[in-house]
């Protein structure tokens, strides 16, 4: 495609203009240095905690000023947690639960401070905002993003309504690739480990004119997988992904900028296989029995078998598009332009039930395509900093589904097939106005303020057909009764925030502040009776957010600190449930509800620090406490069968502790380079994995080690890293499904055991 050519352009333009610069960024700096010499004297003079640069405000700030709670990873503290995608933040960040979505190779589940949204189905909107480079991506799926050319990635928490181009409730992740004016280098990095893990990176930048700048960066990330079939031998929960981002940044004057970002990732991935929890049943139509087809495994041990051919997987292309430019009309006013255009296709086959047996099998094939226009005028002085800004998103999002369920159904005891396919059809249109304004009133004292007004409108269509087997053949086709024909429906929101700031000195500030965050409203995209199509609307959710917190660094710059302490008010909260029926009774009906309001407390700290006399060592930790609970969940079912009165007692992937503690310590080797050994432990309490708390859809506490070393040649030429992740071989819980009124599935899906890697890269 024509990303592709453009990069391949790209990287020839490079290779023939471009002078070969050494560099490394070994600081711990947000700022990447451009070549090794600048890299050498900033590691001879790393002896302090340097100041954190930030942009969750729209423009760049220290951490320390800004009243968010915000947390920060620069490429090598991304290596340091041996990230290699997102899902590696998992433990890093306070209150924030970050894993592979459920039983898909290319979604990510995220919840930040009890709020996200672990539903891959194309009519939910996320949570929690994802952005690369200021864009702002529709969905889950695609967003697993894996780190090949990441300079930094900033994990803001709480709601995001006021500045970010979509309203987020839960919070935002910011990925902010390298700029190729700034990052101009050239690496390669190949990586073997466990698993059949097998990974090349590679990255090349420089200046091609005064003007001009180029980069190109690719990665190809293959690894086995960690559960296999014992049947066929077929293993599962791997990858296989290639992905390319090319970029030309344009900066003839120091008044206005231009960058240009292409970007294309192709995956073709195995399926992502869970385990059952629960025995999986048949119904047989004519006698409302069941019968019970596999009883409940009595232990997990990586391995699993499938109703679907081995030709069967998960395939993706996500591709896009952008164009950042920035006109400096005077020292004081600035005006940015981001327009973006993303396309994103999945084919995805998806066993729910992890059998061999077909119950909630299903392929899921979208074909998204969304472009995105902001504008910003910025103001800046010293004692005024403000930003106006208008955004619009245009979203479109066909679908094909098909679900298998031949063994779920029997008539007189004898297997009945049956298979539903679903086309739908989902136009979104965002439109919003924001202002924000920063006033440094007083010497020690801020007061920022921000509204924005928000306008999203939604129009749905979806076709529904059944094909039984005999006896009931002749009753396929069509099934017009569950058909949503162009439902349109348009949602506003108000969102305001508000924060002050006190600078007690130049090492302790404090603030409070208060942000309100809305997600819209929807349609149920598993309307499968006329009763769910006649009610497939859900309507927005909202949240509160109150907050205050204090950033701290001691004099000598050797220690930092950051607090926060928060209390969450959130309303109507969307919540598919499962539309539970009388033993031997057949349904396919799974309800979209606001159903809730919860309400969330919380404490979070993150601390670092320099220790001993040559301040090689680095001890860092982050901890989080929350209690988040419901003030009511209007669940149907749980009046109707008593049994279920507990179903809704847990707010699901909001733990109460979260915990990390990492250590690192360099050894300078003179003419031969650094050395540096880490390790980290990281704990996580009981955590519920479903809106229905069954008892099996959780995991108790667990602690997960890593470890890691690394060496540098003296020039920082070479690097040399080996590590290896869960060194305990833990086996936890990462995800789950619940579709207990189709055959009793409820489905768990496990993190990797103990993995090893070994890394070599290369600065040339």
């Amino acid at each position: 495609m024509k990303a592709t050519h453009l990069s391949i352009a790209i990287a020839l333009a490079i290779t023939a203009t471009a002078q070969p610069v050494l560099a490394q960024d070994q600081s711990s700096s947000t700022t990447a240095t451009a070549t090794n010499e600048t890299a050498k004297k900033e590691a001879e003079s790393k002896n302090t905690l340097n100041a954190v640069t930030v942009t969750a405000r729209r423009r760049a700030e220290t951490a320390k000023d800004v009243p968010v709670a915000v947390s920060a990873f620069s490429e090598d503290g991304l290596k340091d947690l041996q990230a290699s995608d997102v899902s590696g933040l998992q433990g890093a960040v306070p209150n924030m639960n970050i894993v592979q979505g459920r039983g898909s190779a290319n979604s990510v589940n995220v919840f930040i401070r009890g709020v996200g949204q672990p539903d891959a189905l194309q009519t939910f909107d996320p949570g929690v905002g994802m952005y690369v480079d200021d864009v702002y991506y529709s969905r889950i799926n695609g967003a697993l993003f894996s780190l090949f050319d990441v300079g930094q990635v900033e994990v803001l928490r709480g709601p995001q309504g006021t500045l970010y181009g979509k309203n987020s409730t839960g919070g935002a992740i910011k990925i902010s690739t390298k700029d190729p004016f700034v990052d101009a280098v050239r690496s390669v990095e190949m990586t073997a480990g466990s698993f059949g893990r097998l990974e090349g990176r590679f990255y090349m930048a420089g200046k091609l004119s005064d003007t001009f700048a180029a980069s190109i960066a690719g990665g190809v990330m293959k690894n086995d997988g960690y559960v296999r079939d014992p049947r066929n031998g077929k293993e599962y929960n791997g990858d296989d992904t290639k992905a390319v981002r090319a970029k030309l940044a344009f900066r003839p004057s120091d008044t206005f900028n231009a960058t240009l970002s292409l970007d294309y990732t192709k995956q073709d991935a195995p399926l992502t296989m869970g385990h059952p929890t629960a025995p999986l049943t048949a119904v047989d139509l004519a006698t409302s029995t069941v019968a019970v087809l596999q009883p409940v495994p009595p232990t997990y041990d990586y391995r699993a078998s499938t109703s679907f051919s081995p030709d069967k997987g998960q395939k993706m292309t996500h591709s896009g598009a952008s164009l950042n430019l920035t006109w400096n009309l005077s020292p004081a006013w600035a005006l940015k332009s981001i327009s973006a255009y993303r396309k994103l296709k999945t084919d995805s086959y998806i066993d729910i039930d992890a059998s061999r047996f077909e119950l909630g099998d299903v392929l899921v094939s979208i074909d998204q395509k969304q472009w995105s226009q902001e504008l910003q005028l910025q103001y800046s002085s010293d004692t005024v900093n403000a930003i106006v800004g208008a955004y619009h998103l245009d979203e479109k999002v066909p679908s094909h589904q098909e679900a298998y369920a031949d063994d779920y159904l029997r008539f007189l005891g004898r297997p009945m097939t049956f298979t539903r396919t679903i086309d739908d059809d989902l136009h979104n249109k965002s439109s919003a106005v924001f202002a924000n304004v920063d006033w440094k009133f007083a010497p020690t004292w801020a007061l920022a303020a921000g509204i924005r007004y928000t306008r999203e409108t939604k129009t749905y269509s979806r076709t529904t057909s059944v094909f039984y087997g005999a006896p009931f053949s002749a009753l396929s086709g069509r099934d017009r009764t569950a058909d949503i024909n162009d439902r349109s429906q348009s949602w506003s929101a108000v969102t305001p925030s508000l924060s002050i700031t006190k600078a007690f000195s130049d090492d302790l500030t404090a603030y409070v502040s208060a942000n309100r965050g809305f997600k819209s409203g929807g349609f149920n995209g598993r309307a499968n009776n006329k009763f769910d199509a006649d009610h497939a609307v859900f309507n927005p959710e909202y949240v509160w957010t109150y907050e205050a917190g204090l950033k701290m660094q001691s004099a000598d710059r050797r220690f930092s600190a950051n607090i926060a302490a928060f209390h969450s008010d959130y309303k109507d909260f969307q919540a598919r449930v499962s539309e539970h029926t009388a033993p031997g009774s057949a349904t396919f009906s799974f309800p979209v509800l606001n159903a809730a309001s919860m309400k969330v407390d919380g404490l979070e700290l993150e601390g670092k620090a320099l220790l001993g006399q040559d301040k090689n060592t680095v001890v860092s930790t982050q901890i989080g406490w929350m209690h988040a609970r419901y003030g009511e969940f209007n669940d149907p079912i749980t009046q109707v069968n008593p049994a279920l009165a507990n179903l809704h007692d847990h707010v699901p992937f909001s733990p109460k502790l979260t915990a990390r503690l990492a250590l690192q310590h360099t050894f300078d080797l003179g003419a031969s380079g650094g050395l540096t050994f880490g390790s980290d432990a990281s704990y996580r309490s009981r955590t519920w994995l479903s809106v229905d708390n069954r008892p099996a859809l959780s995991q108790g506490g667990y602690t997960l080690f890593g470890a890691f070393a690394s060496w540098d040649s003296a020039d920082y030429t070479w690097q040399v890293r080996a590590g290896v992740r869960n060194l305990g071989d833990r086996m936890y819980k990462t995800e789950g499904q619940e579709f207990s009124s189709v055959g009793n599935i409820q489905t768990v899906y496990y993190g990797a055991p103990v993995n090893g890697y070994v890394s070599v890269r290369y600065n040339f």
